[in-house]
């Protein structure tokens, strides 16, 4: 399994990347021998679909996103305890175990934000893709705890994809091995010891709207 990335103690108070752009030109540049290969990229939105607009144009290939939403805890729900997929898998952090979540809650908040994929699925106005025996390339600006990421990466992986490849721009040491452990092949630009948010690492890392990815998806491959 190949591992592009470095490891770094921090920032130092600079930026790694300008924008999410210039991260998935990069991603793009390690998974240049897929170019030709009719690769699916899937983006985890609303962030990752800038880039995934990119590696799919680069690499000559089919843009879809994938759509998984956190699970935030009892009575903080910005503080991610796992996440669930479009199917209804969901993927516990070890914050769960730590807080106790009984499995009603967990029932509970995974319908929740099931109902809330099924609406962005449908503003998207698009059936999945099916990643079955295709390359399928998973790609997101950065990730925290990876949780996301993994469920993403397991609800690909039921597919059956002929090979299942994440491309992200940052992720702490110890997320990235999770990660690693999913896939046939993991791309992340950073790995810095000193992690606190993603957004820490981009100068540019400004909010997408569902609009702004309903156009990037529309869009046909560049020329």
């Amino acid at each position: 399994m190949r591992y592009a990335g470095r490891e770094s103690l921090g920032t130092g108070g600079q930026h790694v990347f300008a924008s999410r752009e210039q991260a998935a030109e990069r991603i793009a540049a390690e998974l240049a021998h897929y170019r030709g290969k009719n690769p699916l990229v899937l983006a985890i939105p609303r962030g990752g679909v800038p880039m995934g607009r990119i590696v799919a144009d680069a690499l000559e290939g089919e843009l879809d996103v994938v759509l998984v939403h956190k699970l935030g805890a009892p009575g903080n729900p910005e503080y991610a305890i796992g996440s669930v997929d479009e199917n209804g898998q969901v993927v516990l952090s070890h914050g769960a175990h730590v807080l106790g979540v009984d499995a009603d809650y967990v029932d509970r908040e995974a319908e929740q934000q099931l109902a809330r994929m099924r609406e962005r699925r449908a503003r998207y106005g698009r059936p999945p893709v099916n990643a079955a025996e295709r390359i399928a390339i998973v790609v997101d600006d950065g990730v925290a705890t990876g949780a996301t990421l993994i469920a993403a990466l397991r609800a690909v992986r039921a597919q059956k994809p002929a090979r299942l490849i994440a491309g992200i721009g940052v992720a702490p040491p110890e997320s990235a091995e999770r990660i690693r452990e999913e896939v046939d092949e993991l791309v992340c630009l950073e790995t810095p010891i000193q992690f606190f948010a993603v957004s820490q690492f981009f100068a540019d890392f400004a909010q997408v709207s569902d609009e702004e990815a309903i156009v990037l998806l529309a869009r046909e491959k560049a020329p």
